[in-house]
């Protein structure tokens, strides 16, 4: 039997003077939990950054540590660094792209596409700010090379996102369609994609879906508020531009999660604690998202089998 063990987390947003995300104390908690754990390997699941070339000495701290280090592009990744120049600085060899590990293969997808007069243009300089396009998809280019890597795997697979196919209020436009590939693949092939990781929600939440578990993976820095508090001392507020559209969390939540080829899948979470106790509620802004999930400091914990 195979079993893998890998970290991952997301949405760590190091900005430096916008957000107080604790970024460098928590990449640091989270690469020794994965030493502690026994992680094969650590993939961060989009917004490590908001541009990496501003901030390359945090990132090749990332990418140089012992356990080999992975990237998935954020929507927020390439705002202020070229598409091009995003996948150079993150040694990434395409914007998806997979890799197999001890008996598993881990497909890392890109769903930052916008289409525009027919074309498929991906998240580059904050280009899709401005379109009049439809914003947030898998190109058709990318669910054809999905399909052919899940048919040809000789392995289990889990897929890892930025955004969602499995939150119906908002995720990505096309996401019924990503999942029919999915679901397609396991009809064809037993338990050929066991799970389907996602960030940029900055929610908690677990679904388990035609016999695939989607995890709708927390941010390890904050969650994003509409209307502004002033719950924070002055002294942050003038340190951060936008914290004040924030509650952020202490702890570089994130999760360990060990996956064996017959059907199971262990997720160590972890909990966390708010700032000063902020909360979401204690401010003007609606309690849940658009999917009625509330902000929390926490990455759930389940263990799971697989039919």
């Amino acid at each position: 039997m195979n079993q893998l063990t890998f970290s991952v987390f997301a949405d760590l947003h190091h900005v430096p003077d916008a957000f107080c995300t604790f970024a460098e104390r928590k990449l640091t908690e989270i690469q020794q939990r994965a030493k502690e754990k026994g992680s094969a390997f650590i993939i961060h699941a989009g917004d490590l950054t908001h541009g990496p070339s501003a901030h390359m000495d945090f990132v090749n701290r990332y990418l140089d540590f012992e356990i080999p280090s992975y990237s998935c592009l954020g929507n927020h990744d390439s705002d202020n660094t070229s598409f091009e120049e995003t996948l150079k600085a993150y040694r990434m060899p395409n914007d998806y792209y997979y890799f197999d590990c001890k008996g598993f293969r881990i497909i890392v997808l890109n769903l930052n596409y916008y289409e525009e007069d027919g074309k498929y243009i991906p998240y580059s300089l904050g280009n899709y700010y401005s379109t009049t396009g439809s914003v947030g998809m898998m190109p058709p280019h990318e669910m054809e090379w999905l399909k052919q890597v899940l048919d040809e795997s000789p392995y289990p697979c889990i897929l890892i996102a930025h955004q969602s196919i499995e939150r119906d209020a908002d995720g990505i436009l096309n996401k019924e369609e990503v999942r029919e590939i999915i679901n397609e693949a396991n009809r064809k092939h037993k338990n050929r994609v066991m799970m389907f990781i996602n960030g940029h929600y900055h929610r908690d939440y677990m679904a388990l879906k035609d016999n695939v578990l989607y995890f709708d993976l927390n941010s390890a820095a904050y969650d994003w508020l509409e209307n502004p508090h002033n719950f924070y001392s002055k002294e942050l507020m003038q340190q951060y531009s936008v914290i004040q559209n924030t509650v952020f969390v202490n702890e570089g939540i994130h999760a360990v999660i060990t996956v064996t080829d017959d059907g199971e899948i262990n997720i160590e979470g972890m909990e966390g604690t708010f700032y000063g106790g902020i909360t979401r509620e204690m401010t003007d802004n609606t309690p849940f998202d658009p999917c009625g999930r509330p902000a929390t400091a926490r990455v759930s914990s389940a263990h799971i089998k697989l039919l």
